[in-house]
């Protein structure tokens, strides 16, 4: 069974880049034919899809934040990583790392980070 990590500060300064990582054990992120996503959870509000990254490498995001957002990995370590620039208070949110294959939904814990001065 998959597993999911989620790693990152827990608070960041507006205007600064947020950066997380999420670990996968149990499973290769290379293996066809998974999608690894970063979602997120501002409070009092929905699930909000960020972007995702195929196994194959290829890249997908959500156009409201595709100017601000890349998704990378690191196959030796089997991680994939979130960028996020430019961040503002609006931004805060629990971050969630997912891993999509069918009907298998793999979900991290979840992060909760702040953005604040």
């Amino acid at each position: 069974q998959v597993q999911l990590q989620e790693s990152g500060p827990g608070l960041v300064k507006p205007s600064q880049t947020l950066s997380l990582t999420c670990t996968v054990s149990g499973g290769s992120i290379t293996t066809s034919y998974y999608a690894w996503s970063w979602i997120r959870q501002p409070p009092g509000k929905g699930l909000e899809w960020m972007g995702v990254i195929v196994y194959d490498g290829s890249t997908y995001y959500s156009p409201s934040l595709k100017s601000r957002t890349s998704i990378s990995r690191d196959t030796s370590k089997n991680q994939f990583s979130l960028q996020l620039s430019s961040v503002t208070p609006e931004d805060t949110a629990v971050y969630y790392c997912n891993a999509l294959l069918g009907s298998y939904d793999y979900w991290g814990q979840g992060t909760q980070v702040t953005v604040s001065s």
